[in-house]
């Protein structure tokens, strides 16, 4: 063999051993980001991790960490959860809502599976986790979007956007009063108080209400309703175990899909065919179902990794913005005065019920481990910017009962 052969070989492995470092290099990054918030969804724990030093640059919530590095992905995904809302809209133009719900969280579930098998994650083996999935993949997935389907038949999207961020309200009350999982204090229910009264004024009560208008709405709240009973449940049944948050996910959708082949047919025949639709409301399909429900959580997990779960976390108050935003320069949409004002008080209700104005708060969130202050309950939707220790709901876990010790 010629040494130009020679060369020419050794040229080719390092080329084919640089390939393979890089692909080595791709799978470990993005198993990061799947790992490094692991209650992120469906408040599933994993290992303790490694407390970070206060050193490392790359550590979670280190003031060596760029708001450039953040803050790009934090309003990409305020974009695309706030956008969920018109996407909606116009698929409701077209589609039944049943049948939106199932292609939703169909592709939903197709994109999620396709992450865990790059990296090479697994769904839950126990039995009893698929069960309680099972009813938040109904309650928390698929009864919700099919509410706000309903609803975007009646009223704007911009209205179901600004509903949406009630759904703090609705937890905190269950996990006082039905799941026992948390106390009551004096800024809690001035919270609730407030976000109440900007339900009041964003319904525009004294106008008197009725008709579609109303039933639409009611809807929306009812979509927020079924986020706040699912977010406490799932704190109580599901924190705790070690599967991946994005496993968790999975298993919501898949079992969210088999629910939906069931109800969709039953109550609303055959869905259409994809070649039937505009392409208008086929892009809205494929980015409610992929992009919302699938690279969103990509972008969520980037963020709590570097910026936080507190500051992640923040998203909940721009989503209502950008819904708005996005309904009245795409759709033309038109809110009456008192819509936006009611959605601002709402939004100062949550606020207060989770502290925000307070010394304490802001104290202890400056000390918290950046790494531990986590996000203990998710649901597979936009609704996961809205993690049960960001609405008033703090992160401690109540006793272990043995019935529902993971047995892993």
């Amino acid at each position: 063999m010629s040494a130009s052969e020679r060369r020419s070989k050794a040229a080719a492995r390092c080329r084919c051993g640089g390939s393979q470092a890089g692909n080595r290099r791709f799978l470990a990054d993005i198993r990061g980001h799947l790992s490094e918030a692991p209650e992120t969804l469906g408040g599933v724990s994993t290992a303790a991790a490694r407390a970070p030093s206060a050193a490392d640059p790359a550590a979670p919530g280190s003031t060596a960490v760029a708001s450039s590095r953040w803050l790009p992905g934090f309003f990409v995904l305020a974009l695309i959860w706030g956008s969920s809302y018109l996407f909606i809209k116009v698929g409701v133009e077209e589609i039944h809502p049943l049948h939106l719900t199932l292609f939703r969280v169909a592709l939903g579930a197709a994109t999620l599976l396709v992450i865990l098998l790059v990296t090479r994650d697994r769904l839950p083996r126990d039995l009893r986790l698929w069960a309680h999935l099972f009813v938040v993949g109904g309650v928390g997935v698929a009864l919700p979007f099919t509410l706000f389907g309903y609803g975007e038949q009646r009223v704007d999207s911009t209205l179901a956007g600004l509903w949406n961020a009630t759904t703090p309200l609705v937890v905190l009350p269950l996990a006082v009063l039905v799941f026992r999982t948390e106390r009551m204090t004096i800024h809690r229910l001035i919270g609730l108080f407030i976000g109440f009264g900007g339900v009041l004024v964003l319904l525009g009560i004294w106008q008197g209400v009725g008709g579609a208008q109303l039933t639409g709405q009611l809807m929306c709240f009812g979509a927020s309703c079924c986020y706040g009973l699912a977010i406490p449940y799932q704190k109580r049944f599901v924190t705790g175990r070690t599967q991946s948050g994005v496993a968790v996910a999975s298993t919501q959708l898949i079992l969210a899909t088999a629910q939906m082949c069931v109800i969709a047919p039953l109550f609303a025949g055959a869905p259409p065919a994809p070649w039937t639709l505009s392409g208008n409301v086929v892009a809205s399909v494929l980015a409610l179902g992929a992009l919302g429900t699938g690279i969103a959580f990509l972008i969520m997990f980037r963020t709590i990794r570097l910026a936080g779960a507190s500051t992640a976390s923040m998203v909940t108050y721009v989503i209502p913005l950008v819904a708005t935003l996005v309904g009245i320069v795409v759709l033309s949409e038109r809110l009456e005065w008192y819509q936006p004002v009611g959605g601002l008080i709402v939004l100062a209700g949550v606020a207060v019920s989770q502290g925000l104005f307070s010394r304490h708060r802001r104290t202890h969130a400056a000390a918290a481990d950046p790494v531990r202050d986590e996000p203990p309950s998710m649901v597979a939707s936009e609704a996961s910017a809205c993690p049960s220790d960001q609405v008033g709901v703090t992160s401690e876990k109540p006793p272990a009962r043995k019935a529902f010790t993971n047995t892993a």
